[in-house]
């Protein structure tokens, strides 16, 4: 756990207390530590459990958004609130690589932060699924702009008392890139990110360890299929390129880094890699990692000293894999309880009761 807890941002006394967490003292000082529930023991079970139970049930119904980019694409993004909402900021959910709004761990949390009281706009980034027909580019780890633009084109109402980012893996190296890039001058109040690769080439490095054979091919075969889906802005040259990629490096050495620009894969993960924003980070920000995760070396973050980094507070866990945290005490993951906990406590809700 980083010794830093950055300053509580003050808001006016109208703001409204959340519930009562699940499995989380609200009025404890520190993070609750993480302990693993049965049977899912270790980094691969609590990160296969989100495959092996499924998706959650979605929320009925949700309002579409179509937020535009200033080539004519649009990103599509759907919001969700309470039917009486309260006056708290927008929390804007980022999904990692190859996900979009209706991944399962996307949907867990949008269920559970909703059910605190929090309204949450969970954003399809350019090519997934959700915003292909009306964008039909493709999305890369530190492609900021997009993420500036559609918070740019977001109503007024939704955002008049600020916005919170929140990002799950890949989306979460984005959203740290972000934030050390000073947040575009938009009022992004906060941030958190779980299971974050923010050493983009030693996690591509790991991914294709001949212990994440399983992992690699599951999540090539689905960087592929998105990028080739049908209605998907890639030429002839692109698709062969797609097609041909025999490993994650190769997707992003032949289609990733020459379609925006860069010299070869490991030039787009240098230059986008969010370990080398971290430091210009100004405004309070959650990073939320297991060191057993079995996708990004434990090293990319015990090698941080964290608390040079005064704003961030980095709560490493031993256990929980990767976008796990399936703990003792509560259903809902650990990751979503502490991230409701942080944000009661970044806005002072729990004082309000």
């Amino acid at each position: 756990m980083g010794p830093h807890s950055p300053t509580p941002i003050g808001l006016s006394a109208k703001w409204a207390a959340p519930p009562a967490q699940d499995g989380i003292d609200t009025s404890a000082g520190s993070v609750p530590p993480f302990r693993e529930r049965a049977p899912w023991f270790g980094g691969d079970l609590q990160t296969l459990r989100n495959v092996v139970r499924g998706t959650p049930p979605d929320l009925p119904g949700g309002e579409r958004l179509l937020l535009p980019m200033p080539d004519g694409d649009r990103l599509a993004a759907r919001l969700d609130r309470r039917a009486d909402p309260i006056a708290r900021p927008l929390i804007v959910l980022v999904h990692g690589l190859a996900g979009s709004e209706a991944s399962g761990n996307v949907v867990a949390s949008t269920r559970h932060l909703i059910g605190q009281g929090w309204p949450v706009l969970r954003l399809n980034l350019r090519g997934s699924l959700p915003s292909l027909p009306t964008a039909a580019g493709h999305y890369h780890a530190g492609r900021t702009k997009d993420l500036a633009e559609a918070l740019r084109g977001l109503p007024t109402d939704i955002t008049q008392y600020g916005i919170v980012l929140l990002g799950y893996s890949l989306g979460g190296n984005l959203v740290l890139k972000f934030m050390g890039e000073g947040g575009h001058g938009l009022p992004v109040l906060a941030a958190v990110t779980v299971s974050t690769p923010i050493d983009l080439a030693a996690t591509c490095a790991r991914m294709m360890t001949r212990r994440n054979f399983v992992y690699h091919r599951y999540m090539l075969d689905a960087m592929k299929r998105e990028a080739l889906a049908p209605g998907a802005a890639v030429n002839a040259a692109e698709r062969a390129a797609i097609a041909a990629a025999r490993n994650v490096y190769e997707f992003d050495d032949r289609f990733i880094a020459p379609r925006f620009g860069y010299r070869s894969a490991q030039d787009y993960y240098e230059s986008n890699a969010a370990k080398h924003f971290l430091a210009d980070i100004t405004r309070p920000t959650l990073v939320l990692h297991a060191l057993d995760d079995p996708w990004i070396p434990a090293a990319c973050y015990t090698a941080i000293d964290w608390s040079r980094l005064p704003m961030i507070e980095a709560v490493l866990t031993p256990r929980g894999g990767h976008l796990g945290f399936h703990g003792r005490g509560s259903r809902v993951p650990w990751h979503d309880c502490v991230t409701a906990w942080w944000l009661a406590r970044r806005f002072r809700l729990d004082q309000m009761r």
